[in-house]
C-alpha cells in the first residue's frame, strides 16, 4: 500500500516539474520576434511581432521597427489594435531600384507602434503587433526587421543584431523572416500529389467493404440454416401429430 502511494507522489511530482518546464519560456526566446517567420520570395508576408516585456520594474510603450531599403518594400498594412496607434513612414531611397518591372523612388522605411496614455505591455505579459508585408525580395533567403523597444522609464533596446555565421544566436537578435525560393514552395506545398494518407484511407476502405461482405455473406448463411432447421422442426410435428 505505502509503495503504491510512494509512487502516485512520485508520478504527480514529476508532473508538476514537467508543466514548469514547459509553462517557463527559454531566455533565447525571450525576444522581439516574427511569428511565423516563414515565407516565399517574391510574396507577400502576413505576420506579427512578438514583442514580450523582461523588465520587472517597467512596461513596454513603443515598437519601432526599421524596414529594408537595398530591397525596399512597397506595400505595409497594419492591423488596428486598441490601445496601440501605429505609423508607417515612407522615405526617399538613395538609390532608385526596379520591382516588378516598375522603378520605384520612394518606399516604407519605419512602422513605429505607441502606446496610448495609460497602456502598456506589463509585467510577464507580452503584446503582437500584426503586418503585412510586400513585395517580399527575391533572391534573399532572409530579411532582418530590426527593431527599438522603448520602456517607461525611457530604457530602449535595440533588436538588430544579425546571426554570426557559427549560426549562434547574439544577445539582441533582429526580428527575421525566413524567404525559401519559389520553386521549393511550391514543391513543399506538394502541388498535384495525393493527398498524404489517401492511399492508406482508400485501402481501409477497401478492406472494411470486404469485410462487410464475408459478414453479409455469412449472415445469408446463417439465415438460410436457421430458416431450414425451421422448415424441418415443422414438418416433423405435423407428422408426428
Amino acid at each position: 500500500m505505502s509503495t503504491n502511494r510512494f509512487g502516485v507522489r512520485a508520478l504527480a511530482v514529476l508532473g508538476v516539474a514537467g508543466l514548469a518546464v514547459l509553462g517557463t519560456p527559454t531566455i533565447a526566446s525571450a525576444h522581439v520576434s516574427a511569428q511565423p517567420s516563414e515565407f516565399t520570395q517574391g510574396g507577400r508576408a502576413t505576420f506579427a511581432f512578438r514583442v514580450p516585456n523582461e523588465r520587472d520594474n517597467a512596461g513596454t510603450i513603443k515598437l519601432e521597427v526599421t524596414l529594408p531599403q537595398d530591397t525596399p518594400l512597397t506595400s505595409v498594412r497594419t492591423k488596428p489594435l486598441p490601445g496601440w496607434k501605429a505609423e508607417a513612414v515612407k522615405a526617399k531611397l538613395d538609390k532608385p531600384v526596379t520591382i516588378g518591372g516598375k522603378e520605384i523612388t520612394e518606399a516604407f522605411r519605419t512602422i513605429t507602434w505607441t502606446a496610448d496614455p495609460g497602456v502598456k505591455i506589463g509585467i510577464n505579459e507580452y503584446q503582437e503587433f500584426f503586418v503585412a508585408l510586400g513585395t517580399l525580395p527575391e533572391g534573399k533567403d532572409k530579411l532582418e526587421l530590426p527593431a527599438k523597444q522603448t520602456y517607461e522609464n525611457g530604457e530602449v533596446v535595440d533588436w538588430s543584431q544579425s546571426t554570426g555565421a557559427d549560426g549562434k544566436e547574439p544577445e539582441h537578435p533582429a526580428p527575421a523572416l525566413k524567404l525559401a525560393p519559389k520553386k521549393a514552395a511550391e514543391e513543399d506545398h506538394g502541388h498535384g500529389a495525393a493527398t498524404p494518407g489517401t492511399e492508406t484511407h482508400e485501402a481501409a476502405v477497401s478492406s472494411s467493404d470486404n469485410t462487410a461482405r464475408y459478414l453479409g455473406g455469412a449472415g445469408l448463411a446463417v439465415g438460410a440454416l436457421g430458416l431450414g432447421f425451421g422448415v424441418g422442426a415443422i414438418l416433423r410435428s405435423r407428422r408426428k401429430a
